[in-house]
């Protein structure tokens, strides 16, 4: 028989282990949602290393350093769940919707980039992602980008959040570089006294039809968010009021895709023309059966 002693200490072990997990995930969720508010941004991107075949013809990507306004949205606020969507402010009369980060706890469903306009669908075991967050961070027409699950980080006075996921080509060089197709990520979301930063070391990748990839190129990317005053960002959260409807019809619409648990193929262009094209043409009330008319067109 079990001692009555031992069955107290048990006892007490398991419910200090529950306290513990809670009080390590409230901590989790503060850090997640302290990204949100206003912030100026300094965006910086430069080449480390290249490993091409030819190196006389190579010619590496140029150093950025781009700043900008930017107003993060809190959307979804549950214990499970939480959304955020990234608005740029160009000026008072143009916003520009950015990208959106999802933080799922101990979330099994997820989609990784392939390459191409493909995502592959994996199932999670549930004890692999035991206490992890899963970010899921989606292009301006809210279709997927990249995913990962990793453990917040709170230890010797840090404060981040490390994984490594593979994704399309970066916006700013869609449209400049055609010699690498995926970009494999290995992202640092630190949370500091002035906001927060996205660190990056990135692989520029050739992936052929088999799976196998060739490293291009490296890059060091570092993104610093310092934190300003809120009224420095109204002309974003008037704009996200008066569309918000609309986008919640788009990423509702996008659900019901991922909750199919299969793989995504979609289209680069229709009728050439990009999606994000499509949905940013459209007017803040425009009817659900649209919206989903438009993301259909693009699902092979």
């Amino acid at each position: 028989m079990i001692s009555k002693s031992l069955f107290l200490s048990a006892a007490l072990a398991l419910t200090c282990g529950l306290g513990f997990s809670q009080d390590k995930k409230q901590q989790d969720i503060k850090s997640i949602k302290s990204m949100c508010g206003c912030y100026e941004v300094k965006f910086n991107f430069t080449e480390t290393f290249s490993y091409p075949k030819d190196t006389l013809t190579y010619k590496p990507s140029e150093t950025k350093h781009e700043s900008a306004l930017e107003w993060v949205e809190l959307l979804e606020d549950t214990p499970n769940k939480i959304v955020m969507q990234h608005l740029l402010i160009v000026s008072d009369d143009m916003i520009i919707k950015h990208w959106r980060q999802d933080w799922l706890y101990e979330n099994t469903d997820l989609y990784s980039f392939d390459k191409g306009n493909t995502w592959k669908y994996k199932k999670l075991d549930k004890k692999a992602v035991k206490g992890q967050w899963t970010q899921k961070v989606y292009q301006v027409d809210d279709s997927p980008r990249y995913e990962g699950s990793s453990t917040w980080v709170h230890v010797d006075g840090q404060d981040y959040w490390a994984n490594v996921a593979d994704a399309p080509l970066p916006r700013r060089e869609q449209t400049k570089r055609n010699d690498y197709n995926v970009l494999k990520r290995r992202n640092i979301h630190e949370i500091t006294a002035t906001g927060w930063n996205h660190e990056q070391d990135n692989d520029k990748l050739v992936r052929d039809d088999a799976g196998k990839d060739v490293l291009l190129a490296q890059e060091k990317g570092f993104d610093v968010y310092t934190k300003v005053p809120d009224v420095k960002c109204l002309a974003a959260q008037k704009w996200w009021k008066e569309n918000n409807a609309l986008w919640k019809n788009i990423r509702d619409k996008w659900q019901t895709l991922f909750d199919r648990h299969q793989d995504l193929n979609l289209e680069a262009k229709v009728d050439r023309k990009a999606l994000y094209s499509l949905l940013f043409d459209l007017k803040p009330d425009t009817a659900k059966a649209e919206t989903d008319k438009i993301i259909d067109k693009f699902v092979k």
